[in-house]
């Protein structure tokens, strides 16, 4: 693999790259990426990849090939403390809670000692704290050059060293927001390279449609309100009655929500009804902003950041006029999807991009560039025709390299027998009581891996009882209980837990040894039938004559369920099952398909086989070597 790689670096050509576990993937393009020369941006799925990429991978093989390269971390500015917004909030003294003025205390103390600013260094204020983002800048609240801090900034910093890195670190997120934000003429934030290494790379479509569309919603307008209001009362008092000014766009904004009366929405521009109060509300919240955004202009003089508050209202104003202006044809001639997002105190308006193939295309036109796509995940039984269609990349050499492990004497692929339908209304409970006896017969060390959060919410309701009355002591650790990390920290401490999670444990994840066991899977991963961009894009595929569900929906779902099956055997030591309890993998007849597409494991749907095989697995494991 590392040969492929570094010919496809010589060459400034492309490659895809699909490893199986354990082969080694991160080093087998880490060492032609730190020989070859020259300037390589490597991105990845998640800060804690980067991280530790960063910290640990780069470093390993730098000293093995005793490679003088300069590495650089750059994230996205939401990372880094922003002296200005710190420096206001300690001011203004606007924290509810006791928490947050500990943790701001924290972080007033780490901005003394930090040379990166970085928040991942602040261990004591967790990550999801909220006066993060009192003392951090988005583009939007960013001074740039104007700000009194600009030659401390540490985004500037972090950028600078970037620029002087032969290798920099990115994630997908950071990387695709740069290639947006370019299309708008924004600066370039990331410096040039010779090679593009994207790892996780069966991220990059989503993650890239994501940054190619456009969304505006109504928090940010809201958020914009209370900026105003205190910037105007700071900054221009005599100016305007701030309160009235604000109060219309507020209102207009929150009665564009109440559009709705469900608590959670999600559908197409074309299935809102004509009659519905929602166009009339959202022309009304346009001219309401448009008022205000007057009242800026006339004040922006007074202070810089009004003149920003101006800015951010223009741009605002701007992508609701773009959001449904009628008949106006799709940037490039790209096919979009409108659609709406409603929360329980928001809502979102959409642009997405049925395709990001065209656009990324362009993206790696110009200057010759070797671009490297490796994962564990790119291909549907050795077929990569759906991921290299997604991303534009037709024509173009995919190779794979099969994992080293011994499936067959190492695992058993179990689907229970007599199992309901999945869209059974008691489906969660049929998989709890499939499970029961196979969690027993592993002593825990179990992952179920669901595809909603409402089956997360009720299996950990049947588990917490099921254990308590059977007097089984397997601690139950259920996402959103505490961060990924921490879970996992605990999973891993206990030996014998039960996680219950759902898409943020299907990848990323690695539990090595006899404390995982056993991956339950409750159904096959399909996209949810009424996702308004998934509707279109079949739409599309079916006016060009071809099939939906065979093309789209089917190789989607596999590549995913390969991501959830990956987290069972991570060493050539681990033992476990593969525990899938939708039957149609059985039943229908592109199940054959999917398992197919899995690793070769042996296969049952008998559960005496799976407690054999257990009990097999306990006799071995004082001998056993665990890593």
């Amino acid at each position: 693999m590392a040969k492929a790689i570094a010919s496809a670096i010589g060459q400034r050509s492309t490659l895809i790259a699909e490893a199986g576990t354990g082969t080694g993937k991160t080093f087998a393009y880490l060492v032609p990426a730190l020989l070859w020369g020259g300037k390589v941006i490597l991105s990845t799925g998640t800060k804690n990849l980067q991280d530790q990429l960063y910290l640990r991978d780069i470093p390993t093989v730098r000293r093995a090939l005793n490679a003088p390269v300069s590495v650089a971390l750059l994230k996205g500015r939401a990372n880094y403390v922003c002296h200005f917004h710190l420096e206001r909030t300690l001011q203004n003294g606007r924290l509810t809670t006791r928490e947050d003025v500990g943790y701001l205390r924290e972080i007033s103390r780490f901005i003394k000692t930090t040379s990166t600013g970085d928040k991942a260094e602040l261990s004591r204020v967790p990550e999801t704290a909220s006066v993060w983002n009192l003392v951090t800048s988005t583009r939007d609240t960013c001074l740039g050059a104007e700000c009194q801090y600009h030659q401390d900034c540490f985004v500037m910093k972090a950028r600078k060293e970037a620029q002087q890195a032969d290798v920099v670190v990115v994630n997908h997120h950071l990387f695709f927001a740069d290639v947006a934000l370019k299309d708008t003429g924004m600066a370039e934030l990331l410096p040039s390279a010779n090679t593009i290494i994207f790892d996780e790379a069966h991220q990059l479509p989503e993650t890239a449609t994501l940054f190619f569309g456009e969304t505006v919603s109504t928090s940010q307008i809201l958020e914009l309100c209370r900026d105003v209001l205190a910037e105007g009362l700071a900054h221009a008092r005599d100016g305007a009655d701030w309160p009235k000014v604000v109060a219309p766009v507020e209102r207009a904004a929150r009665d564009l929500r109440l559009t709705f009366p469900q608590d959670i929405v999600r559908m197409s521009v074309s299935q809102i009804a004509p009659s519905s109060p929602f166009f009339a509300a959202l022309e009304t919240l346009k001219d309401e902003l448009h008022d205000m955004n007057a009242v800026l202009e006339k004040m922006a003089e007074r202070a810089e950041t009004i003149e920003q508050c101006h800015g951010r209202g223009v741009e605002l104003g701007t992508r609701l006029e773009r959001w449904n202006a009628p008949g106006e044809p799709a940037k490039d001639g790209e096919d979009k999807v409108l659609w709406v997002e409603a929360f329980t105190s928001s809502l979102q308006l959409h642009q997405t991009p049925l395709s990001i193939a065209p656009i990324f295309s362009r993206q790696r036109e110009g200057s010759p560039r070797a671009w490297v796509f490796a994962s564990a995940t790119l291909a549907v039984k050795n077929d990569f025709h759906h991921y290299a269609s997604q991303m534009g990349l037709w024509n173009e050499p995919a190779k794979t390299w099969p994992s080293p492990f011994d499936y067959g004497s190492q695992g058993i692929l179990y689907v229970p027998d007599n199992m309901p339908q999945p869209n059974a209304p008691d489906y969660t409970d049929a998989v709890i009581d499939a499970a029961l006896p196979v969690i027993e017969a592993s002593g825990g060390r179990a992952f179920l891996l669901c595809t909603t959060l409402r089956a997360v919410n009720r299996a950990a309701e049947r588990l917490k009882e099921e254990f308590a009355s059977r007097g089984l002591d397997f601690p139950l650790m259920v996402q959103g209980e505490a961060g990924r990390t921490e879970l996992l920290d605990r999973f891993r401490a206990a030996g014998n837990a039960v996680l219950i999670g759902s898409q943020s444990f299907w990848e990323g994840v690695d539990v090595r040894g006899e404390a995982l066991s056993l991956v339950i899977i409750d159904k096959l991963p399909f996209s949810p039938p009424d996702d308004p961009v998934l509707a279109a894009r079949i739409e599309a595929l079916e006016r060009k004559g071809l099939n939906g569900f065979v093309h789209h929906q089917l190789p989607s779902a596999i590549i995913n369920l390969k991501q959830g099956a990956g987290r069972l055997i991570r060493d050539e030591t681990d033992r476990g099952v593969l525990m899938i309890c939708d039957t149609r993998l059985i039943t229908k007849p592109y199940g054959r398909r999917v398992w197919q597409s899995l690793p070769p494991f042996k296969r049952t749907r008998d559960v005496a086989v799976v407690r054999a095989f257990f009990e097999e697995c306990r006799k071995a494991e004082p001998d056993a070597v665990t890593i």
